[in-house]
């Protein structure tokens, strides 16, 4: 495999302080990750898992640009029943092939702004793909998206400041003073939720998952806390989606999410602290729940089966029910220097399959391993 970083390749600097309606996509930081389209999937999953901010690879073949394929696209098909057996031992270049999506490819010269008005007119499950920028000729880098929208909320930030003063200079009055801190107080939570919420469900998205798990984490290992997870899975999705096609899934997922959501709510008089409900990859949904017990996060779980289950979402080709079920898997544990947030995950996940294996529609409470090697080591050989 050839893949070659180049500062600041895995944790992009912060913008600039000087940003303004005039920077450009030169001034932003971007991810230099070249990777041969020969090289084989489980190559790029590795690289994936060592470096959870890298929101994708852009795809040569012998040094020539062929496209870019984004960490959500490639874990939602790697996700998939028989995705790692398909195309682990695989090429990259054949799950491009099928993965492939229209590429935002800008210049480097374009303005901030511009790009993430691009951004965001793109299609939902699109809104998150990265973006493209060519420096020079055949000089192509990756421009995670969430970077574009925190330098436009910092552009917006120095507008407010411009605009307050030309407003005092002009006397303007202090109403209309408000109106204008408010309407870009309102532009500013709007780009914050594009940034981590999921286009199509409305819930969290897989960054703001990593985010939340981390500062609870550290909250919860300090305060010697226990901390839990549920991991949700859709029985049958791919069954699902091919007897009623792609809208009706996209559907059946905003349905489920909804109904996640609800779920936790009802159930807030027995989590202490705010839960997270989060959109985990394809049909695959997780809940974090600080200062929640094992036995707190099985009823929640078992409230979350029962809901979507009542749904009543017809699934004929499902061989479990004739209506759509979920399968869920819960890890609890207190945060300690020898166990880390990816035992906790694997944990629940290991469950998850065991609810699967199991025959589906149920809640399994996992084990953490201290010893257990991480998730995507297991799945990929």
């Amino acid at each position: 495999m050839f893949a070659k970083f180049i500062a600041p390749s895995i944790e992009p600097e912060k913008p600039p302080k000087t940003l303004s309606l005039e920077s450009t996509l030169k001034e932003l930081a971007v991810f230099d990750v070249q990777v041969e389209a020969s090289c084989l999937a489980k190559d790029v999953a590795r690289l994936f898992q060592a470096h959870p901010l890298l929101p994708g690879v852009i795809l040569n073949v012998s040094g020539t640009f062929l496209g870019m394929i984004s960490r959500q696209r490639f874990m939602e098909r790697m996700s998939r029943p028989y995705g790692v057996d398909i195309f682990a031992c695989r090429p990259i270049q054949a799950l491009y092939q099928i993965t492939q999506t229209d590429i935002l490819i800008l210049p480097g010269v374009a303005l901030i702004v511009m790009a993430a008005q691009r951004a965001v007119q793109r299609q939902p499950e699109e809104l998150y793909e990265p973006i493209v920028v060519q420096l020079e000729p055949e000089v192509y880098r990756l421009l995670d998206v969430h970077q574009v929208l925190l330098a436009l909320s910092q552009i917006h930030q120095q507008a407010t400041w411009y605009i307050s003063e030309l407003y005092y200079n002009l006397s303007v009055t202090q109403s209309e003073l408000e109106a204008a801190n408010s309407q870009l107080t309102a532009a500013n939570s709007e780009l914050y939720r594009l940034a981590h919420s999921d286009g199509l469900t409305q819930v969290a998205n897989r960054r703001c998952f990593n985010e939340y798990l981390e500062k609870e984490w550290q909250k919860l290992g300090e305060a010697a806390a226990e901390i839990s997870l549920i991991l949700c899975d859709i029985d049958f999705f791919k069954k699902y989606n091919d007897t009623y096609g792609h809208q009706a899934g996209d559907a059946c997922l905003q349905q489920v999410a909804k109904t996640i959501v609800e779920a936790v709510k009802s159930s807030a008089g027995k989590v202490l602290r705010e839960t997270l409900v989060a959109r985990y990859g394809g049909e695959e949904f997780a809940v974090i729940l600080p200062e929640a017990s094992a036995d707190m996060a099985v009823s929640v779980a078992e409230k979350i089966r029962a809901r979507v289950k009542k749904l009543e979402i017809e699934n004929i080709k499902s061989p479990l029910s004739s209506c759509v079920t979920l399968s869920l898997g819960v890890a609890s544990t207190v945060p300690r220097p020898e166990i880390s947030q990816k035992d906790l995950i694997a944990a629940a996940d290991s469950a998850l399959y065991e609810a699967k294996d199991r025959g589906r529609d149920r809640v399994i409470l996992g084990n953490i391993e201290l010893d257990s090697v991480n998730e995507s080591e297991k799945l990929l050989g």
